[in-house]
């Protein structure tokens, strides 16, 4: 199915529902092409951002560049199963043939479909990724990123079960039944996922050059330093004035339990330096307003500040993470709505502050 906007309105019925919740980041002449698991979001010409419909758990974005010979695409999502589904929309766009994959960090929810990119899609990463999806610091799949998003699903299955068995409005029971099928095909899928790492990577910056009809698209993937995990790597598109930085800077609170915290803000800068109007985000919508940076940057300095003095103080990071206060931070994200912080972010915090 193919979308576009109502002239009368600039706005495509097909997003109106994700305009309720981020107003302004449709881009008046988008195009919205859609398939049966995917969402595509034709933001500059053959520059598509990806996002699940919800038939099947992706978990992450993607973005795909279309050229005038050839695809490459931008994270794999969250299982071999959900990257299926993208390779199987992606002819929705393109007859050209996909030819390369480039993850934006190691993580589950953007790396773990790599497994289902064909024979010959060269798959590029930074070095970190390769390192840590080839095990060479351990199998991925024992860290506790992994388990503490996967270990729940078992029971997120149990529940939708006995909410199917108690619903008697059929509507609702339909729905409940859609949500178990997804949720148990994910927890399927999670048992079949092969860390597939990186056969090409870069240490600080690599660029790509892809034949389109208006000539070449320059695609420039750069590591800024450690951040969200050792080797984030934004793609940058000069010509488009577009970047995906997958989880290096989302729309709002990133995880952090793999996180460089002390070393994120200075990382930021390096993203600064770049050119663009529009980013992508490895979670949430397109965006456009530069302000959500500096936001998370002076997030991150002021986390990594209470946390160390807390640190200092002697308390678990347990404790801290019920006692640390960040509510001063409350009017940029949502989220906030008392004292505390994830578990997770503060155990690593207090893992670099112990080194």
């Amino acid at each position: 199915m193919i979308y576009k906007n109502n002239p009368k309105t600039g706005i495509s019925f097909a997003v109106i529902a994700g305009l309720l919740l981020w107003p302004s980041l449709l881009f008046a002449q988008d195009t919205i092409v859609e398939t049966a698991s995917h969402r595509f979001q034709e933001v500059e010409e053959g520059v598509w951002f990806a996002t699940g419909t919800g038939s099947v758990f992706t978990m992450s974005n993607a973005m795909v560049l279309v050229g005038e010979n050839d695809t490459l695409v931008v994270d794999s999502h969250v299982t071999g199963a959900a990257a299926q589904a993208l390779l199987d929309s992606i002819p929705a766009l393109t007859d050209k043939p996909v030819r390369y994959l480039v993850n934006s960090h190691y993580h589950f929810d953007h790396a773990h479909g790599n497994q289902s990119f064909p024979a010959g899609v060269e798959i590029i990463g930074h070095e970190y990724t390769r390192i840590k999806l080839n095990g060479e610091q351990g199998n991925v799949l024992d860290e506790a990123t992994f388990h503490s998003f996967s270990d729940p699903v078992p029971a997120t299955v149990a529940r939708l079960e006995r909410q199917v068995a108690e619903e008697s409005d059929a509507t609702s029971k339909a729905r409940l039944q859609e949500l178990l099928r997804v949720q148990r095909d994910y927890l399927e899928a999670i048992g079949e996922v092969v860390p597939t790492p990186p056969n090409i990577t870069l240490d600080r910056k690599m660029t790509l050059y892809q034949d389109t009809a208006n000539g070449s698209r320059e695609i420039q993937l750069h590591h800024f330093g450690r951040a969200h995990t050792g080797g984030d790597v934004v793609i940058f598109l000069p010509q488009e004035k577009l970047v995906f930085t997958g989880d290096m800077m989302l729309p709002g609170l990133a995880y952090m339990g793999d996180a460089h915290v002390d070393e994120w803000p200075a990382t930021l800068e390096g993203l600064k330096t770049l050119d663009f109007d529009k980013w992508m985000p490895g979670h949430g919508p397109v965006m456009e307003s530069k302000e959500p940076i500096d936001n998370f940057q002076a997030y991150l300095t002021d986390l990594w500040d209470k946390a160390s003095s807390l640190h200092r103080q002697g308390v678990s990071a347990e404790q801290a993470a019920e006692r640390i206060d960040m509510t001063n931070h409350a009017d940029n994200y949502a989220q906030i709505i008392g004292p505390g912080a994830d578990p997770r972010a503060m155990r690593r915090i207090f893992q670099l502050l112990n080194n």
